[in-house]
């Protein structure tokens, strides 16, 4: 396996753990009925996010810019937006995560950008 190849499949572990939060963000709805509206806010965030890199992870082996860009500023945003949130363990290993997908993908950009 090559590191484009791995880039891509880190994107899709990213996309079910996104899946997965939401689920379980879904199902913790009735343990905080005062905050359900933020929990669905939050659980249709996860969804939105993990179609949205799910169709990168496909058109990634089209080499286009702009999906290579939207792949790498997701990732980047991803990664900026757990530092500004309350830090658990949980917090870092998909901090880590994002940031390995976006180094694989950064140092694989010939094989997804065009020539």
């Amino acid at each position: 396996m090559n590191l484009p190849q791995i880039a891509r499949y880190l994107v899709l572990l990213t996309v079910a753990i996104l899946l997965f939060f939401g689920l379980g963000t879904l199902a913790n709805l009735g343990s905080h009925p005062d905050m359900m509206g933020v929990f669905i806010f939050y659980a249709f965030a996860m969804f939105v996010e993990a179609a949205v890199l799910l169709f990168c992870f496909f058109g990634l082996k089209k080499r286009s810019k702009r999906i290579f860009w939207l792949t790498a500023a997701i990732l980047a945003v991803n990664i900026i937006a757990t530092i500004f949130d309350q830090v658990g363990m949980i917090d870092i290993l998909y901090m880590l995560l994002n940031f390995v997908t976006l180094t694989a993908l950064y140092f694989s950009r010939k094989e997804f950008l065009p020539a």
